[in-house]
């Protein structure tokens, strides 16, 4: 982002929000976790209670749901590098433009999609047919139309592919974190090239985005949207 008087350096753009958040309240404790509640709660919280640790089977009861998330051929291109000793969280901080959730949260999750998750076509459509769920010969020939088709996508396709999908498991994995009484946000606003680097991300994977997960103690403003007239239009432009 460009400096003068009227605009904010991407640092100060992505923390100001905290400064002017008027809100009070501790993020809502949920008493109905139906889904259309969950989905209405749902805030995206930037201000955690740091002394909170979440346990590991709690964080990957999470994924567990989030990866039931459709995708693509359902080759399930996700994959998830979670962030929980204090040091390394530290030293995202600088990365992701020292917004402070990065250290506070339980945990940061980074979601990254592979974009040679198509050679995973055998293997996941084998086990289909060994259910029963589809005969051999059908399988062979998806498999082998993934193998054709996706292996020959542009490199841009597959991480476009890997972006959408992406965006599908972090919703879930936020809308299922709210469910059992924790707080997320997601974070665009970070140096995608520092953290693929500082990490040790794996050539073939894009970063999607990274999510704070933990205990919220601040809830965070309230949704404001567009009117949905504003939005939405019937059978065509």
């Amino acid at each position: 982002m460009s400096k003068n008087k009227n605009t904010m350096s991407k640092e100060e753009y992505l923390n100001k929000v905290k400064e002017i958040d008027t809100t009070k309240e501790a993020p809502k404790q949920l008493e109905d976790t139906d889904f259309l509640t969950v989905a209405k709660e749902r805030r995206s919280v930037r201000q955690y209670d740091p002394e909170f640790k979440m346990d590991k089977s709690e964080i990957m009861e999470i994924l567990e749901t989030a990866i039931l998330a459709p995708s693509s051929s359902n080759l399930q291109p996700w994959r998830f590098l979670v962030i929980e000793d204090q040091k390394e969280k530290e030293r995202l901080l600088p990365i992701a433009n020292n917004q402070q959730q990065i250290v506070d949260a339980s945990v940061v999750i980074a979601v990254l999609g592979d974009r040679e998750a198509y050679k995973n076509a055998d293997r996941i459509y084998s086990a289909i047919a060994e259910k029963g769920r589809m005969p051999e010969d059908v399988k062979n020939m998806y498999v082998n139309s993934i193998l054709d088709g996706y292996g020959n996508f542009s490199k841009e396709r597959l991480a476009k592919i890997a972006h959408i999908d992406g965006g599908l498991v972090a919703m879930q994995l936020m809308l299922a974190a709210k469910a059992k009484g924790y707080d997320t946000v997601p974070m665009g606003g970070y140096d995608e090239a520092q953290f693929v680097k500082a990490f040790n991300v794996p050539e073939n994977y894009e970063a999607i985005m990274l999510i704070s997960l933990g205990k919220g103690s601040k809830a965070g403003f309230e949704k404001t949207r567009l009117p949905l007239d504003e939005v939405v239009n019937w059978d065509r432009y």
